[in-house]
């Protein structure tokens, strides 16, 4: 690409300055992003280009990663057996996908997880009784989610270092917060006995229902067929990073910001009726996915000035869209009370929309109001410095050590 902009490695401890210059030029500019995951094309900073184009049908989503691969000669993997979710499809294959996997994510279901998730909150709490401090990403916002997904598949927590798909680990590890051919290659073995096992032995979980609805497929409805071993065990594989990936980086990034706006924190102790306002917030200020899910031009596109031509890459730009001046006032201010926090795009927008953002927004209120109540006293250790993974496509802390008294 000519004319592209390759930020220095700084960029991912201060990404919000970069994304506002680039807003403020133009909003629409090539990128090559710094750091070990290869991601660049046509950046998309602005609100309203980001919303629009979030649901443009002229940007596919189909076969976007074997393609960004073959553009970056990344093509060891294990390809479709992981890759064949709705997340990677354009309709029509992608409504199939998504109107059979909504009859196994259902919002009653997510419900039903309130007690388990306050239960696994509980426990992790307890481990801490009697410490001073504790480091917040590896002891509470990693395996709280690890453990919901445990108990939303009827996995067994034994498990867990198979499915663990962000890049800091149980003992403390640091990574870029992506998924190695290793981690996936382990899961895809794992994820295939699994879903054999709940052929067999059905319970009530989702991995069960998931099954169950691509067994069925759409009976009595004509053009369309149940799912295919590939489709269900990979759209297994995007419930893991859906349900856990991004609900870390949510905890972590929401308990950093309060900590460091001690009047939101006071105002948020004070009355935690506001919680759900905090966690839009929250997920406005410091989106957890910094960019969306990878698109393409299946045919020229213009975007603000510029044309994107057929084939090229676009990268919407959540972080951007959510600090827009022209939608949020003051967008650099982290309020709780924001009446209009809920405009953010941290969740997609369109027929991409997060399946699980009500498990997500549920795990976070629940971590949040118990962890204030429990520990409210709660600071960051005092020679904590924020530093952020080296990846365009996810923000979210490396660590975060805590003192409780």
């Amino acid at each position: 690409m000519a004319d592209v902009e390759t930020p220095d490695a700084s960029f991912f401890d201060h990404p919000h300055a970069v994304y506002r210059r680039w807003r403020e030029e133009g909003g629409t500019r090539q990128v090559r992003y710094p750091g070990p995951a290869p991601v660049e094309g046509w950046v998309v900073t602005s609100h309203a280009e980001a919303k629009r184009l979030l649901a443009d049908p002229r940007l596919a989503k189909g076969g976007a990663v074997e393609r960004f691969g073959r553009h970056t000669g990344l093509t060891r993997g294990p390809g479709s057996a992981l890759f064949a979710h709705m997340l990677n499809s354009d309709p029509p294959h992608h409504t199939r996908l998504r109107k059979l996997v909504q009859k196994a994510f259902t919002a009653r279901r997510t419900a039903a997880l309130r007690p388990l998730i306050e239960a696994r909150v509980t426990g992790l709490l307890d481990a801490w009784e009697g410490r001073d401090e504790v480091e917040l990403i590896s002891e509470f916002a990693l395996p709280l989610p690890m453990a919901v997904m445990f108990d939303l598949f009827g996995a067994s927590d034994a498990d867990h270092e198979v499915l663990r798909v962000r890049g800091n680990t149980l003992d403390g590890g640091q990574g870029d917060g992506e998924v190695s051919v290793f981690t996936a290659e382990s899961m895809l073995t794992y994820l295939r006995a699994l879903l054999a096992l709940k052929r067999e032995q059905p319970d009530d979980g989702l991995l069960s229902a998931l099954v169950a609805a691509g067994d069925e497929g759409a009976e009595g409805t004509e053009g369309e067929e149940a799912l295919s071993e590939d489709e269900i065990t990979s759209m297994a594989f995007l419930l893991v990073i859906a349900g856990h990936q991004t609900t870390v980086n949510l905890i972590a990034n929401g308990v950093h910001a309060l900590l460091t706006h001690p009047e939101q924190l006071a105002a948020l102790q004070a009355d935690m009726t506001l919680m759900p306002g905090a966690v839009e917030e929250i997920l406005r200020y410091e989106s957890p996915s910094a960019l969306a899910s990878l698109r393409y031009a299946a045919e020229p596109v213009g975007v603000g000035e510029a044309t994107v031509r057929e084939g090229e890459f676009v990268q919407i730009s959540l972080l951007g869209a959510n600090r827009d001046p022209g939608v949020f006032a003051e967008p650099d201010r982290f309020d709780i009370r924001r009446a209009d926090a809920a405009r953010h795009l941290a969740f997609g927008h369109g027929i991409h929309h997060c399946l699980g953002a009500p498990l997500a927004r549920l795990q976070a209120e629940i971590a949040f109001s118990h962890l204030l109540t429990r520990h409210p006293g709660l600071r960051l250790s005092e020679d904590h410095e924020a530093r952020w993974q080296a990846n365009p496509r996810h923000r979210g802390l490396l660590s975060l050590p805590l003192r409780l008294t």
